[in-house]
């Protein structure tokens, strides 16, 4: 007959099962060690670009502007199952201030996040069956005033894409049978990983990245 556990084993037993999972930390991406591998996006006509700890700035290009972020391969960071946040704002311009380039899956296969883009206000992905934002059930309408700060935050997980904007849920997409990639064009300097602006000054702070 096997033995019963003791009614101390059982205790334990319980207050373990009972402990909430511990998450993976966040890592910072413009902080040292990782600082030093962001630089300029290479675009024709790109403003000025300037990275700091905490802070980039992206000046407004003839159209675009932009930075990449070349550690993913050599880090071996997540292209699924990982949670992206940061801040950004508009300092001045009327088009996209933080279109951030991102993994899906393979560091072969990248999307956009466009936020503000057409005229200010289109939020969406790009591209999904080769429709852009503005065209494809992600798109939609957000109202953004410049110099003002937003908190932004992209989950990739195996079967869906997730945005929020300020903590509301505004972008939530099945990737089931669907085919990812970028727009063609100057976005693509900025894969896998980036930041790019439309004739506009964007800037973007605390950017984490958390594997699920």
């Amino acid at each position: 007959m096997p033995l019963q556990p003791t009614l101390p084993l059982l205790a334990l037993i319980v207050l373990s099962s009972c402990r909430p999972e511990t998450k993976p930390a966040p890592i910072s991406l413009l902080q040292p060690p990782l600082l030093a591998h962001w630089q300029p996006a290479t675009i024709p006509d790109a403003g000025t670009v300037s990275i700091k700890a905490d802070e980039i700035t992206l000046s407004p290009g003839k159209p675009m502007s932009g930075v990449r972020f070349d550690a993913w391969p050599s880090e071996k960071l997540p292209v699924t199952d990982y949670e992206v946040s940061f801040e950004a704002r508009r300092v001045e311009g009327q088009d996209f201030f933080a279109a951030l380039t991102f993994p899906v899956h393979s560091l072969d296969t990248c999307a956009t996040l466009v936020l503000g883009g057409w005229g200010g206000s289109l939020v969406g992905i790009s591209s999904i069956d080769g429709q852009d934002a503005s065209d494809n059930s992600t798109g939609s309408a957000q109202h953004f005033v410049n110099s003002q700060w937003y908190r932004v935050r992209l989950v990739v997980t195996k079967d869906e894409l997730k945005a929020w904007l300020d903590d509301r849920l505004i972008i939530n997409t099945s990737l089931q049978g669907r085919k990812i990639s970028l727009r063609l064009g100057d976005i693509e300097a900025c894969a896998p990983f980036g930041f790019a602006t439309y004739e506009t000054t964007g800037q973007v702070k605390r950017l984490l990245l958390r594997r699920l």
